[in-house]
């Protein structure tokens, strides 16, 4: 807690149930009230967490906007922390081959975003994720990463999605409504995320035949 009743950006994230990288983003759209000290920090009021918190309540659940934005977020905090740094598979990787792995990431944060919120592009948006299941396996090979090493480095992406939506429910009035629609959520990721990984294994196994 700081002066005036003002908490800072991790506090207030924490209170929230969100990610620190996803409340920086609401409080520079302004959807979430902040102020700043003079050194630039975000400042936050509990009273108004508490009542923008109510209001959620009462409304809807997050989109799957929401879901990927947190999910971008812990990407990017990841890196700032160096956290990818100490993952055997990343170090093996050199510069062009990290920011191939980046922009794979980007790309299927997008289909996700489609998948989850636009049913008649489903079967296109699989294949396109399926293909890059296949772009994922061809870097880690040419990287000389093997099978495992290069599940690895998918599955370490895949984290942010499924915990970014625990945050995101957590951060929710849970009712049997909400609950049903977020379990759906989930299993779209699931399935989304799963044919990734097959597509993955199956491009290696191909390539060993």
């Amino acid at each position: 807690m700081t002066e005036n009743g003002l908490i800072g950006l991790r506090e207030a994230a924490a209170a929230l149930g969100i990610h620190p990288a996803t409340l920086r983003a609401w409080a520079d759209k302004g959807d979430v009230p902040s102020s700043r000290t003079l050194g630039g920090h975000r400042r936050f009021r509990r009273s108004d967490l508490d009542a923008w918190s109510a209001a959620r309540m009462r409304g809807h659940l997050p989109g799957a906007e929401v879901v990927i934005q947190n999910a971008l977020g812990r990407a990017r905090f990841d890196l700032t922390e160096g956290r990818l740094n100490a993952e055997a598979w990343y170090q093996r990787l050199d510069g062009p081959a990290r920011q191939e792995h980046r922009a794979m990431g980007r790309r299927l944060l997008t289909l996700l975003l489609i998948f989850i919120s636009d049913e008649s592009k489903a079967a296109e948006t699989l294949e396109a994720a399926r293909a890059i299941g296949r772009e994922y396996e061809g870097m880690g090979r040419v990287s000389g990463l093997t099978l495992t090493e290069t599940a690895r480095a998918y599955l370490f992406f895949r984290k942010y999605l499924s915990q970014s939506v625990l945050d995101a429910l957590g951060a929710n009035a849970v009712s049997p409504q909400t609950l049903k629609a977020w379990r759906e959520l989930q299993t779209r990721v699931a399935q989304f995320t799963d044919e990734v990984l097959i597509a993955l294994i199956a491009a290696s196994t191909e390539a060993g035949a």
